[in-house]
């Protein structure tokens, strides 16, 4: 498990693209003795200990546990670099949210807020609460995060989905988050000095067709799931995605449509059968390729 390693700032436009390049051109451009990082990145020192998490949590660099901890893009790492450097499509931006949203491990607090968190409408005390009630209930050996970290978690995950701008009136906060674009967090009221907010449910047309298959291909390995599963299941695409039953059937629907899997509701049957032998790669290679020849 792990808080607060983004050092207060959340992903910033153009830094994930920064991060990529600089990494391709010197792997070692984190931990190298010989040139500053600051001065090959352009930003401060936190915020290089930022970026350097961040990449790692999206899951499009990876980086050695041991010995000289050089930098290498992830296989999702080179097919973003390659199709869409500048993340300018919204399939990139759901890729890297299922990538923080299903990384326990660097992303703790983004793993526990779309899995485990089940409030809709919520205040950072409903999320502390939520997240202590994990940690202690884990199997995994972690210390109790501190009450800054959890709070410092919590901010950075609302500035990830939901644009400060509405709020806020520091300069600084216009410089915004990209994946603000989902939707996935509006801003309710405040109610007892505490600011409500609440999770919101996109639209079935709002995630590319492909993007859903990817991810369920990336979780599960068996033909036959159950749409129950796919709904409730951690790191399932109606956690993660945060879809209502009906965006969840739509989308199923459509996949059906396009031939890459059937959905079975017949003879006390709720399942969807796969059809396609694609990995979660291929199956974002074909995203990009169906992009680039529209």
């Amino acid at each position: 498990m792990k808080f607060r390693g983004h050092e207060t700032f959340a992903i910033r436009k153009g830094w994930l693209t920064k991060g990529m390049r600089n990494v391709v051109a010197m792997p070692d451009v984190f931990v190298s003795r010989e040139v500053n990082p600051m001065d090959s990145l352009g930003i401060g020192s936190n915020m290089v200990k930022a970026l350097r998490y961040w990449l790692i949590a999206t899951k499009l660099t990876r980086e050695p546990n041991s010995g000289r901890r050089n930098q290498s893009l992830t296989e999702l790492g080179n097919i973003i670099y390659n199709n869409d450097r500048y993340i300018e499509e919204i399939g990139t931006l759901w890729l890297i949210h299922y990538s923080l949203a299903s990384n326990k491990k660097e992303a703790t607090s983004w793993y526990i807020f779309f899995n485990e968190f089940d409030l809709y409408e919520f205040n950072e005390d409903d999320f502390a609460k939520r997240v202590r009630k994990y940690v202690s209930m884990s199997e995994e050996e972690a210390d109790m995060p501190s009450e800054r970290a959890v709070s410092d978690d919590f901010k950075c995950v609302i500035s990830t989905y939901y644009s400060k701008k509405d709020y806020s009136s520091d300069p600084e906060d216009n410089i915004e988050c990209p994946l603000t674009e989902l939707g996935l967090i509006s801003f309710l009221e405040v109610k007892d000095h505490e600011r409500i907010f609440r999770k919101e449910s996109p639209k079935a047309e709002d995630i590319p067709e492909l993007i859903v298959l990817a991810v369920i291909l990336d979780k599960y390995k068996n033909k036959e799931i159950k749409i129950s599963a796919l709904q409730n299941d951690d790191c399932s695409i109606g956690k993660v995605f945060c879809l209502d039953t009906i965006s969840l059937h739509n989308i199923l629907y459509k996949l059906d449509a396009l031939g890459y899997l059937k959905v079975v509701r017949t003879a006390g049957l709720d399942i969807i059968r796969l059809t396609t032998d694609m990995s979660y790669n291929e199956c974002v290679e074909l995203y990009y390729k169906e992009l680039n020849d529209r």
